[in-house]
């Protein structure tokens, strides 16, 4: 690949099982405290290092796009998802205004559910051949059409989010540490809990999506060592519509509810709106992904049972992807989106995590970013 890790925004993520990042919770204090007021776990002591302040790739610089033609090829869903498409459409939207790219040279086109892969290949082959370049594919999904479609266009620089294809120059690789916001996910929903019972929903059952799972895991068992977790994931690896099908997400969430979950964190894209609708017709809790889900249009009727969103910061790498491209920069990027690089983290829109609990959150980023906590990438 041709680019290079970004000065010290980026740390290398390590892999360790559960029981690793146990010790190391025990090493930062040890014992455990209290459950908080409404809470039925009984925690870890919390660390209180600071958190460390990051910023993305493109920061305090200005290009001028003006001449360029911009692609953008969205994973099923596309803009309107109120999760990761629509993040990817906020990056997008953000460099055609910064960069003053002009409206009449954008171009975004959408995937369909279990689609043939021809149709992926189809739809990148009309961008590059329409002249727009640089161009982004917004999930794994475009993997293997990358594969075909970038060396027939050379002078085109692809992003691609979510994955990378080896030996060809002119893609980039867009990814992220997911376990990593997932993990401070988990920590929420521990404290949030009145069970001590939390559930993940994840869409389809793919590596990516237990990165998620992973993170989720470990923060809720390092906040919180005796909380019980359940899962279910709406569809099996191969079938896609898992992100699409907001009624079997809701069904997903009813049924670990059932089991005794009263917060629950679904990794699911669109599907995360039935969740939402489950969670709110039991009067449980949720956690927002990917997007601050809080403040997304499509999810006004339910957000307020969404007490935090983990964010995975595709807009900021969709926009940073763009910016270098324009600056003919792409070695700055960062090697992986990760806390200390802003391309995951937290919100906390609602106002319903206190002081008290978002300074213990900052902590365990803190405690990420340095390297004191290894988030594991895989259950």
């Amino acid at each position: 690949m041709r680019r290079r890790m970004r000065g010290t925004a980026v740390a290398a993520i390590a892999l360790t099982s559960l029981m690793a990042v146990s010790a190391c919770a025990k090493d930062s204090g040890g014992g455990t405290t209290p459950a908080a007021s409404g809470s039925g776990c009984e925690f870890s002591a919390p660390p209180t290092a600071p958190a460390t302040s990051s910023t993305s790739a493109a920061d305090g610089k200005k290009v001028d796009g003006s001449a360029l033609k911009i692609g953008l090829a969205y994973d099923i869903g596309g803009r309107g998802d109120a999760s990761f498409n629509d993040l990817a459409a906020a990056g997008f939207d953000k460099a055609i205004a910064d960069m003053g790219v002009k409206k009449e040279n954008t171009r975004e086109l959408s995937a369909a559910p279990n689609e043939d892969e021809s149709a992926k290949q189809t739809r990148l082959r009309q961008l590059a051949s329409e002249g727009f370049n640089p161009i982004v594919g917004v999930g794994f999904a475009y993997t293997e059409s990358l594969k075909v479609v970038a060396p027939e266009f050379p002078n085109v620089e692809f992003g691609l989010v979510d994955s990378a294809v080896d030996g060809v120059a002119n893609v980039t690789p867009l990814v992220f540490a997911e376990q990593e916001g997932a993990f401070l996910a988990g920590v929420v929903a521990a404290y949030q809990s009145k069970k001590c019972h939390v559930g993940f929903v994840g869409g389809v059952d793919i590596p990516l999506i237990q990165k998620f799972e992973a993170g989720f895991n470990q923060g809720a068992k390092t906040a919180a060592p005796k909380v019980a977790i359940d899962k279910k994931y709406i569809t099996p690896a191969g079938d896609f519509t898992g992100f699409q099908d907001p009624p079997k997400g809701q069904e997903a969430a009813k049924g670990l509810i059932d089991k005794g979950a009263d917060v629950v964190y679904p990794a699911a894209g669109a599907s995360g709106i039935g969740v939402f609708a489950a969670v709110k017709e039991a009067g449980v809790l949720a956690i927002g992904c990917d997007a601050d889900q809080y403040n997304q249009p499509a999810l006004a009727a339910n957000r307020d049972v969404i007490v935090a969103s983990s964010l995975k910061r595709v807009d900021v790498a969709v926009y940073d992807f763009f910016h270098a491209a324009a600056a003919n920069d792409l070695a700055s990027l960062p090697k992986i989106f990760d806390l200390k690089s802003d391309g995951m983290g937290y919100a906390t829109s609602g106002g319903k995590i206190d002081a008290k609990l978002q300074g213990i959150l900052e902590g365990y980023k803190a405690q990420i970013v340095e390297g004191k906590i290894k988030v594991a990438d895989a259950v």
